[in-house]
């Protein structure tokens, strides 16, 4: 499957940057079947819905491959065939954005501090994920040294669009905090990431739809059965509460098609 069409099958989010790149690299190649032209088509005025003419435009004139794009975007191809494309663009998180969020964070709490992150931006910053996310999201509470910055927190997540935010660590498997990885030091403030494998069997257990979204993106990246063994060895409080399992069971039958292992 090419870069262009593995970006938009199946996702709920696509980032129009990632989009015009991939329409620019799908027409290196030469002749597009009928299907992929209509994909750029759709694409590029998707694109258009999102940025305004003007955006557009100015992609078009840095473009070497503007006037292929152009023919097709004026092509007769008949009836939009991917209508949900414009809904479904959103700018993703950019993991420089965050890392500027953390250097600018570690330079100017006073003490040092030591971050471990989990949820979707632990993911982006390892290259699992790709989407718009807000959310920093901190296992159990911030450092004092961080919590107490409520002036300077405030102005980083205006310049920044990134909140702190923290959750508790009964929502990750057990013997997670001997799996983290060191992501790196910010100024006086060391960051741990939890690992991918905690952080998907933590969503596998949620009822919620994006969980369930970012483990489809996850799946094919991980060892299914490195997954499953870590599922059926840290996971048995989670197992013993009803409506936990129940979220589990549907999740991994929809993403694997087959009952839940068993412990």
């Amino acid at each position: 499957m090419s870069e262009l069409w593995n970006l938009i099958w199946g996702k709920p989010e696509i980032d129009p940057a990632a989009l015009s790149q991939a329409i620019e690299q799908e027409l290196k190649a030469e002749n597009p079947d009928f299907r992929t032209r209509l994909l750029i088509r759709d694409g590029a005025r998707a694109l258009e819905h999102y940025w305004g003419p003007e955006r557009l435009k100015e992609w078009l004139n840095g473009s070497t491959l503007a006037t292929k794009i152009e023919a097709i975007r004026n092509e007769d191809l008949g009836e939009l065939g991917f209508p949900s494309l414009k809904e479904q663009l959103m700018d993703a998180t950019k993991p420089e954005t965050v890392k500027e969020f953390l250097r600018e964070l570690g330079s100017r709490i006073s003490g040092s501090a030591t971050l471990e992150i989990g949820g979707a931006i632990a993911l982006l910053l390892a290259g699992y994920l790709s989407r718009a996310t807000t959310d920093l999201d901190v296992v159990n509470e911030l450092p004092i040294v961080v919590q107490s910055q409520h002036e300077l927190l405030q102005e980083l997540q205006k310049r920044y669009g990134l909140l702190l935010t923290h959750f508790q660590s009964h929502y990750l498997p057990q013997g997670w905090e001997k799996r983290m990885h060191q992501f790196g030091k910010f100024g006086s403030m060391e960051v741990y990431v939890v690992d991918v494998y905690d952080i998907f069997l933590g969503k596998l257990f949620s009822a919620r739809t994006k969980d369930l979204d970012d483990l489809r993106i996850i799946k094919p990246q991980i060892d299914k059965s490195k997954l499953t063994k870590r599922l059926l060895s840290t996971t048995a409080a989670f197992m013993n509460e009803i409506s936990l399992r129940q979220s589990a069971e549907r999740n991994w039958y929809i993403l694997f098609g087959e009952n839940l292992p068993s412990l």
